[in-house]
């Protein structure tokens, strides 16, 4: 997650996103639609990860106009595009989601090479340690176990957090209601990714209001898997937040 108010110094010049879609207008309502969509803000967003594949592009978007939206919105835009030469058109799919590593799932599961979708190191606070390297392996890899029900996205400097609300569909699994957190040290400039497990989605969700607030204590453990559970899911399009709940 970058910060839009005070961004990290980086090694080399913010790169800027190329959709290569020059002469592929004949669909003018598709065109249309994706400018609507994603590209009226292109120049505010930043490839934090892409892959090419002839005609088949994936893209992880940090969307820096996201912070002037509604309060909590997702900053991270992940774009599938297949592109059609011969009949100058082109398709594409995107979601707004609140971590990279959740982009890379969406991605993988839309065909992108697991290890073709890597991060780009000088964008953006590095992992802090090894367990948020090992939490956001998964997330990539496995995201389709989880549907996302709830996320908000603080990048106020002081306490740039983020808190996610997991779901497992495998009725079986322990520890049923996940949430993930990412938080943010502006200082060192890195950022960690924690896990933890709720019985119900009132705990989970009460669990992110008290952090949003600075109310909360440490995340309760994801109770161990049963030898032959497996947890399943699908990391899909965010749900709004419940009614009633606010900061």
């Amino acid at each position: 997650m970058l910060s839009p108010t005070e961004p990290a110094p980086v090694r080399k010049p913010i790169p800027q996103v190329d959709f290569d879609l020059d002469d592929l207008d004949a669909d003018e309502e598709k065109y249309l639609d994706f400018y609507r969509k994603v590209g009226v803000h292109e120049d505010m967003l930043v490839p934090l990860a892409q892959h090419h594949d002839g005609p088949y592009s994936y893209y992880v978007l940090f969307d820096r106009t996201a912070t002037w939206g509604h309060p909590g919105t997702p900053q991270v835009l992940a774009v599938h595009l297949q592109r059609d030469h011969e009949k100058r058109t082109f398709s594409f799919e995107k979601a707004p989601l609140p971590l990279p590593a959740m982009a890379q799932s969406w991605l993988i599961h839309r065909g992108c090479p697991h290890d073709a979708i890597g991060l780009d190191p000088e964008l953006g606070p590095s992992p802090a340690d090894e367990a948020t390297r090992a939490l956001e392996r998964r997330l990539a890899g496995d995201g389709d176990h989880y549907a996302m029900g709830y996320s908000y996205t603080s990048d106020d400097p002081d306490d740039m957090v983020v808190v996610v609300a997991l779901r497992a569909l495998d009725e079986r699994a322990p520890s049923p209601f996940r949430v993930v957190v990412e938080e943010v040290d502006t200082d060192t400039w890195t950022h960690t990714l924690r896990e933890g497990g709720f019985d119900t989605v009132g705990e989970a969700l009460q669990w992110c209001d008290d952090r949003l607030t600075g109310e909360t204590g440490p995340l309760p453990p994801v109770r161990p898997a049963a030898a032959a559970t497996r947890l399943a899911g699908v990391a899909k399009a965010l749900a709004s937040r419940p009614p009633g709940r606010s900061r």
